[in-house]
């Protein structure tokens, strides 16, 4: 599952309760509170959603990649992405991980949320940094998920979708309340078989009223080979 959920200034509560609905195994997160405030609001959302962080905020740029408590996480690493003053800072986070129990043709996901800048050639670049420092090193074992800022036909959108596919629904995720364009995805690597997108009972005044964007998500089968 990925979600911008604002920074939380909206309805913490609704956007804890669109998560559980969806129950994710993992969640990438944009826009979360920043600098010294991650500490203090991150971990209490995180147990509302019945999800760990396994911290780090330095560099993140407001991604976050949280998971649910069976999920065996063997690393985590972060990335600034540049930036010209004053835009917002951007970065990513990136967490490695594998189901218990799911056997030997199952290795650890490389799972990277991005949140991407508001101008065409910095996003392009963020994404080409992004896929050079984490998705070449875990290769068809990588999912990428996050607010991308543009759809399909732009040069960050295409980019990523050439090396991992589109896995989730294109359909319009901002803004929140009636949703006109597509800017979240989640792209996932040909190693992993794109299950569907379950049908769940997600409020849609809790929709409307936890961020300015509506989330996005995707099962997928970890085993190769499938």
């Amino acid at each position: 599952m990925s979600y911008n959920v604002h920074d939380l200034l909206d309805d913490r509560a609704a956007a804890a309760r669109v998560v559980r609905a969806v129950a994710p195994d993992v969640l990438c997160l944009q826009e979360v509170p920043r600098r010294l405030t991650t500490e203090l609001r991150l971990p209490p959302f995180a147990r509302d959603c019945r999800l760990l962080w396994s911290g780090g905020r330095r560099g993140t740029g407001g991604t976050a990649v949280l998971t649910a408590p069976r999920v065996v996480v063997h690393g985590v690493s972060r990335g600034r992405l540049r930036v010209r003053f004053p835009d917002r800072t951007r970065g990513y986070a990136a967490a490695t991980v594998s189901l218990p129990g799911a056997g030997p043709r199952a290795r650890p996901v490389t799972v990277v949320s991005v949140h991407l800048g508001l101008r065409p050639q910095q996003r392009r670049e963020h994404a080409r940094t992004v896929l050079d420092r984490v998705g070449d090193r875990a290769g068809d074992r990588t999912v990428v998920a996050g607010d991308l800022n543009e759809g399909h036909g732009g040069a960050a959108y295409d980019l990523i979708a050439a090396r991992h596919p589109l896995a989730s629904p294109s359909l319009p995720t901002y803004p929140a309340d009636r949703p006109t364009v597509a800017l979240d995805a989640i792209f996932a690597g040909r190693d992993l078989e794109v299950v569907g997108t379950p049908d769940v009972g997600v409020d849609a005044l809790d929709l409307a009223a936890a961020s300015d964007h509506r989330p996005v998500w995707v099962d997928l089968d970890l085993r190769e080979g499938c």
